[in-house]
């Protein structure tokens, strides 16, 4: 890719990607305890609250992943369901022993608004959202905003500060030393200008491997994914090319017999107790003749080595490569990135 492509990408998009940073750490700055949140905690530490049932749509869903894992491993029952199969299949949660929590970036998609009705105040519920003044916000029992501002289209600045916002609920949760989370929470704005300050640089890289590519998965395991299923996303609505989501364990079981080499696989190493088994599925990916990319702290310099910040924060920054990966698919089409045809950016029909 020639650097006289770089303006087809020079939209909105980008400019909602690089103002990453800027969101950050504007939500950890508001982002804080209430009373009516501390109060559902001490319910759910005393047993009062049986279950939390994390919900959500897109990559407000894919968010909450990290979540789901750390209050699973703390000892708690944590469910997770998309919003949409939540209202029509499983009501029967919505009962005084359940904390909902809810995730909605503009708080009044479609399926939001009919979980709201659905409801009826039988569980309580703590919302994420960005919009104070959206329905999810006023009929929350409790809320933290997050404060991304508003976005273009494709969720980026949304999702990594409901990132933050989630792990510093789950801290709560959980019984973390509050000013280790905030400790940890403000190393993300300044790692993820590190890595966006060479934008330009990374797209081009990655413009060069991404050629000819007709088949492109996501892989990881544990908390990567939420990267792996939010990336994928992005990917098909910001430039309208397939890509696919997967554990790298369930790739083994079947798709890796169509690898080739129009196959791109992004791989991401994540936490240290399954490093190993995605290494290894890397090497066997690429021995059978596809291109991959190794996504982690390590890679070595270049586009996919992210920048180092502790576990609880590597969520937020595993999404900025394949942010670079979506700029360079659309210079390579000749497409602004990020740019809605066919949807709008709040969902409002289900």
């Amino acid at each position: 890719m020639s650097t006289d492509r770089y303006p087809i990408v020079e939209g909105q998009y980008l400019r909602d990607i690089l103002d990453q940073p800027r969101a950050l750490a504007a939500t950890l700055e508001q982002l804080e305890v209430s009373k009516e949140l501390a109060l559902l905690a001490a319910r759910l530490r005393e047993g009062k609250i049986k279950r939390v049932l994390l919900t959500g749509m897109g990559a407000s869903f894919y968010a909450l992943h990290p979540l789901f894992l750390r209050l699973n491993a703390y000892g708690y029952v944590a469910l997770a369901m998309e919003t949409s199969e939540l209202v029509y299949s499983l009501p029967r949660w919505f009962d005084p022993e359940t904390l909902i929590l809810a995730i909605s970036q503009s708080g009044q998609s479609a399926e939001v608004v009919r979980l709201i009705e659905e409801n009826r105040s039988r569980a309580a519920m703590a919302a994420v959202t960005n919009v104070a003044d959206s329905p999810l916000a006023l009929h929350a029992s409790a809320l933290i905003l997050t404060a991304a501002g508003v976005e273009f289209s494709v969720s980026c600045k949304t999702y990594v500060t409901a990132l933050m916002a989630l792990h510093l609920l789950g801290g709560l949760l959980c019984g973390a030393d509050a000013g280790q989370t905030r400790e940890e929470l403000a190393r993300a704005a300044p790692a993820v200008a590190s890595y966006l300050c060479g934008w330009k640089d990374h797209v081009f890289e990655m413009a060069k491997g991404l050629g000819q590519i007709r088949h492109l998965f996501l892989l990881g395991r544990g908390t990567s994914l939420a990267a792996a299923g939010a990336g994928a996303l992005i990917v098909k609505e910001s430039v309208r090319a397939h890509a696919e989501a997967m554990s790298g364990a369930a790739f083994r079981h079947g798709p890796l017999e169509m690898v080739n080499g129009e196959t791109f696989a992004g791989v991401f190493a994540g936490a240290e107790a399954t490093r190993a088994l995605q290494a290894k599925l890397r090497d066997d990916i690429r021995n059978a003749g596809s291109k991959t990319a190794w996504i982690t702290e390590d890679a070595g310099p270049g586009a996919w080595n992210l920048p180092k910040a502790p576990a609880g924060v590597r969520p937020i920054l595993e999404i900025l490569p394949v942010q670079m990966m979506t700029l360079a698919l659309a210079a390579e089409a000749g497409i602004e990135a990020g740019r809605f045809a066919r949807v709008p950016k709040v969902t409002t029909t289900e």
